[in-house]
């Protein structure tokens, strides 16, 4: 008789939090060296808090070939000069393969960016809403709203982070910047540039 490993667990989609786990990735502003283009107001941010930008607790009942693993992610509002508040961004250590993402509450947006072309597209990322992340795509989420962004993302368990790929090339070459009101793509020596005048 086949003996099945744990198949429930429970998260609360507003607080973010995975009942009886503990989070799997905390990160602090402190963390996010390197990630923001302004440089001059991320190290004025830092010198005024150590924020928590946002956490992940993930559930993965099984390991091996085929078995997946769930994330919430707990993202918190907030702005480093025009761009919002966002994670390191990656592309998978296994870069074959693809995920999804489901928004739960808040507003964010996903910066996808593929790794041959450099072909780059902002989708929304908002309650009742889905995002799929190709293969061979690096993927960064942002919270552009008010409160707390949460989501959940689904994928193999050993797809793996590689967060290396990326700073060796000098970060995502799209930024996101609040234009207006409204999350704006722009070319990031476009945006170094406009910064240094």
């Amino acid at each position: 008789m086949k003996q099945f490993t744990q198949q429930l667990s429970k998260f609360d989609p507003i607080t973010g939090v995975v009942e009886g786990a503990p989070p799997a990735i905390e990160r602090r502003l402190s963390d996010l060296k390197g990630v923001f283009a302004d440089e001059l107001a991320y190290e004025a941010a830092l010198a005024e808090e150590d924020s928590l930008v946002y956490s992940t607790y993930c559930v993965a009942p099984e390991q091996g070939d085929g078995a997946m693993l769930y994330c919430i992610g707990k993202f918190m509002p907030g702005r480093i000069g025009a761009e919002y508040y966002m994670t390191k961004g990656h592309i998978h250590a296994r870069p074959e393969t693809a995920e999804f993402y489901f928004g739960l509450r808040g507003q964010g947006v996903m910066l996808l960016e593929d790794e041959a072309s450099g072909d780059s597209q902002l989708l929304p990322l908002l309650p009742n809403g889905a995002i799929y992340v190709p293969r061979h795509t690096a993927h960064r989420t942002m919270n552009t709203g008010e409160v707390p962004l949460t989501y959940l993302s689904v994928v193999l368990a050993d797809a793996g982070h590689d967060y290396e790929v990326i700073a060796a090339r000098g970060n995502f070459r799209k930024v996101v910047v609040d234009l207006d009101g409204q999350p704006t793509m722009l070319d990031r020596a476009g945006f170094l540039e406009s910064l240094s005048r």
